[in-house]
């Protein structure tokens, strides 16, 4: 089954988010911090979204520089997660889809 998300069809179900695991522990590599900021000796960021292909950390579109949707569009690697507190939630940018 297909429904309709920003004009085009994408499925009901992403194959993406039941393949993804998380590739490491979040913040294992930047506790608390988004991996580009902190490189670029930044720190403005509103939330942090974890790669679960590869375990980079970076900041939300919410935050000036949108390093975790940077990554997306640099590696292809297509599902994140958000690593705030009590938040237990998944992002696949390809089919546009929270599981």
């Amino acid at each position: 089954m297909l429904r309709r998300s920003r004009e085009r069809e994408v499925p009901e179900t992403c194959e993406h988010l039941d393949a993804a695991i998380d590739a490491a522990e979040p913040g294992s590599r930047t506790p608390g911090h988004c991996e580009d900021c902190r490189e670029d000796g930044k720190d403005a960021w509103a939330h942090l979204r974890m790669c679960l292909t590869c375990g980079h950390v970076g900041c939300c579109d919410s935050s000036p520089h949108r390093h975790a949707s940077a990554h997306f569009t640099q590696t292809g690697h297509p599902v994140m997660r958000s690593v705030e507190p009590g938040e237990n939630w998944r992002w696949c940018y390809l089919d546009t889809r929270v599981g």
